[in-house]
């Protein structure tokens, strides 16, 4: 994991490595000061002059501008180092993700990815700020401290060296009680998180239905549960400084007590008020090296499990790759489904598909109808390869689809999938996701065969009309209008639209498959839909039930012999003359 993670600092190891550098040379500057201090107490029980004073004073402002500025420097090139860390790393674990495959992003939910990317790398990064600062300053002077300690006060200074078992002890202690809350508790934002963002983005639903006091208090379960958790950790965190306080107290007691009783005794020859005052410094600057060590080790007992979810998805590898010597041309829009069985993982205990056998010729506009279950968005994915099969393969131009270059195949596919999303901005600048390089003609061209021209200039703004976030000030009928137009500037070989007419009127639907028809004769069309009316004019009509084929023919064909066809036929019609 530490591996994976120091990956990331890449072009931040300079700022990285210079952090413990100029701290250490702080920590020597600090730890001198108290030794010049002992010596100018001694020169003056000597009786010295003030230009011995002058000349100490001097050395001690000097010794302090130099800690000053080193630390400076170490706090900046800390800074530096530790915000470049988590740039990187969120950088990192965002282009990871960009390479998931369907399979991947269903292992983690979207909420944990969002946790990872936010409160995890701020956890990371925090750690990292005092692992290359005050974790090496806080051992560096503690053992600094102690050495001078031994210089000025000779074995006094191992009266420290009785607490540290105490303190390794405790600190062991807390290690082992509040790793496993920890790691419970990240898994329980990620359950907060889905749930913000369910409520956020159903607001509509919720306030249809009149449920915020439900949402309210699924959100205040979710956040209790949390809160309880976090707070057994750190009930038990907290018992790390006093065991530390104590620990220190206790020896600065002890060097108080026999130090005074030394200078008592031996009238200063064993030790001076000088070296005593010296040593009580050492004291406090021990104590206060154990205490940044206490922060440091909360921060990191809390960063552990941030890290491992963190190096869980940089080293999740994309269960779909493009092969060596990939194939980077699509001859044409043929598909072949040949003996096709697939499920979504290995523990799946049944088939979604089942030896599904189809064979589509280029430019051919396929139909496929089917109840809700019956697989129909699962058959469309794996022709631009979001899925693979579990069994037999998919071809398309004649090749599988495993031996395509991912980026050529699906610049080839273009897919309007069933959840349309439009993002943030310009329509112009949604429209060039199929194309970056499209001209303003081809963007009105595309338009017009998608029938959203004709909206799109009512805008004030025209096709410069800004798009909120997910579509929000679009309707679906524009949106899906929108998302088409933006599947045809691909120029594809193979247009799939799963369902993507669904709210739009029927008027409009069969001036789009009209559009089709005319301006896209060599384009394989792959129309998935839940009404006759949107397929009854294809070439072929594909029925699933169950994720197998039931039947495949014209509408006529079908209208005549398939129960399935008919029963859907005869629905929808009999909905729409009593609508009448």
């Amino acid at each position: 994991m530490l591996k994976r993670l120091a990956a990331s600092v890449r072009e931040f190891k300079g700022p990285a490595i210079a952090t413990p550098v100029l701290v250490s040379f702080e920590v020597i500057a600090e730890c001198v000061i108290p030794m010049v201090m002992a010596e100018l107490i001694r020169q003056i029980e000597a009786g010295c002059g003030l230009d011995v004073i002058v000349r100490f004073g001097g050395a001690l402002i000097l010794l302090a501008g130099f800690s000053l500025v080193m630390g400076w420097a170490a706090g900046t090139t800390c800074a530096i180092a530790s915000t470049g860390f988590a740039r990187n790393l969120r950088q990192d674990m965002f282009f990871a993700i960009q390479g998931f495959s369907f399979a991947n992003i269903d292992k983690f939910s979207t909420s944990s990815l969002v946790t990872r990317l936010t409160t995890d790398v701020t956890n990371v990064q925090m750690a990292f700020m005092m692992l290359i600062r005050g974790a090496i300053r806080s051992p560096f002077m503690l053992v600094f401290s102690f050495f001078m300690a031994y210089t000025m006060g000779g074995s006094l200074a191992f009266v420290f060296l009785f607490t540290i078992p105490v303190l390794l002890v405790g600190l062991s202690l807390v290690i082992w009680k509040t790793m496993p809350l920890f790691r419970r508790v990240f898994r329980k934002y990620d359950r907060l998180n889905e749930s913000i963002q369910e409520n956020v983005q159903a607001m509509r639903v919720v306030k249809s239905f009149v449920r915020e006091d439900y949402e309210k208090k699924k959100f205040n379960d979710a956040a209790e549960d949390v809160c309880v958790d976090f707070t057994r950790a750190e009930k038990i965190l907290a018992l790390n400084s006093p065991i530390m306080q104590f620990c220190v107290y206790t020896g600065m007691l002890l060097i108080s007590s026999l130090g005074s009783w030394l200078i008592i005794s031996t009238g200063g020859t064993a030790l001076n008020v000088g070296q005593m005052s010296a040593l009580m410094t050492y004291s406090f600057q021990i104590l206060m090296s154990l205490m940044m060590l206490s922060m440091v080790f909360v921060m990191i007992t809390m960063s552990v499990e941030s890290g491992r979810r963190i190096a869980e998805v940089l080293e999740e590898t994309s269960t779909i790759t493009s092969p060596e010597n990939a194939v980077e041309t699509v001859k044409d829009g043929s598909i072949d489904f040949d003996h096709v069985s697939f499920r979504y993982s290995e523990h799946a205990q049944r088939m979604a598909l089942s030896d599904v056998d189809l064979h589509i010729r280029s430019g051919e506009t396929i139909g496929i109808l089917g109840g809700t279950g019956s697989s129909k968005s699962t058959l469309i994915q794996l022709i631009s390869r979001l899925y693979d099969v579990t069994e037999g393969s998919v071809k398309v131009g004649g090749v599988d689809v495993r031996d395509y270059d991912l980026t050529a195949l699906r610049d080839a596919v273009s897919v309007v999938l069933q959840k349309n999303v439009l993002f943030s901005g310009t329509i112009k600048e949604n429209l060039r996701w199929g194309d970056l390089n499209a001209s303003d003609e081809e963007l009105v061209h595309a338009c017009k065969l998608a029938q959203a021209d004709e909206f799109i200039s009512q805008f004030p703004d025209g096709y410069d009309t800004y798009i909120e976030q997910g579509g929000t000030n679009v309707s679906g009928g524009q949106k899906q209008r929108l998302c088409i137009a933006r599947a045809l500037l691909k120029k594809p070989k193979v247009l799939i639209l799963d369902d993507s007419t669904s709210a739009v009127d029927t008027k409009t639907d069969a001036l789009i498959r009209k559009a089709f028809r005319e301006f896209l004769p060599e384009t394989t069309k792959i129309i998935v839909a839940q009404r006759v009316a949107s397929v009854e004019d294809a070439d072929r009509i594909l029925i699933l039930d169950g994720g197998a084929i039931a039947a495949v023919g014209t509408h006529e064909e079908l209208l005549a012999s398939n129960p399935i066809y008919q029963e859907i036929y005869h629905s929808q019609n009999k909905a729409g003359g009593e609508q009448e």
